[in-house]
């Protein structure tokens, strides 16, 4: 692939994030994070990688919320990288251009379980053992284990797999249906709780 006339990116100007910062800042307040050790906590992985940190880590409690961030960030062209738990191997977390870190720990909601329809509606930066944790008493279990204790929202991102993969599947196999924010802050829902409609199974 010839990439003699691909765009460059650099990281966004001191400016530009001094003034992100403020904006986000003003409507999060202290769960915008700027220091130098939560900042590199949010890239460190297990990858070979160097650490490339983020220029700010942003703890959003809502889908709406980090739809703002990504708003806002839009607007000044700076990157986002989603983080859930850190757990991955793979690099994706590292900040090799800079920008802002939306951390999903603070959405970790059980929204509703559906033990007669074997489903659950639950926020990202609920973990594989909390939500474990949930269903053990309802006689249910999540059954992807990827070797860490992942947040819901990044095995969804990785396609999660793991030694149960054989037998349940992998993360695609255990996903209806999604929120998700786009590159420009809105908000799209896809597919539906229904596994079938009057056209049959939906796949």
């Amino acid at each position: 692939m010839d990439m003699t006339n691909a765009p460059q990116r650099n990281r966004p100007d001191r400016a530009t994030i001094e003034a992100l910062t403020g904006e986000l800042t003003s409507r999060f307040g202290n769960r915008v994070v700027t220091s130098l050790a939560v900042r590199e906590q949010h890239a460190h992985t297990t990858t070979w990688l160097p650490v490339q940190a983020p220029d700010i880590v942003v703890l959003p409690q809502s889908t709406e919320e980090v739809a703002e961030v990504v708003r806002l960030c839009a607007a000044r062209q700076v990157p986002v990288i989603p983080f859930g738990t850190g757990s991955s191997l793979e690099g994706q977390l590292n900040a090799p251009f800079g920008g802002v870190s939306i951390d999903t720990s603070l959405m970790k909601r059980i929204v509703a379980v559906h033990p007669e329809d074997l489903d659950c509606v639950v926020e990202p930066g609920v973990t594989r053992k909390e939500l474990n944790e949930h269903l053990r008493d309802l006689g249910l279990f999540f059954p992807i284990d990827p070797g860490a204790d992942a947040s819901i929202g990044g095995m969804v991102a990785t396609r999660a797999s793991g030694t149960n993969a054989v037998r349940y599947g992998t993360m695609k196999d255990c996903v209806l249906a999604l929120a998700v924010v786009l590159p420009n802050g809105d908000v799209v829902r896809t597919a539906q709780r229904a596994k079938k409609s009057s056209a049959g199974y939906v796949t």
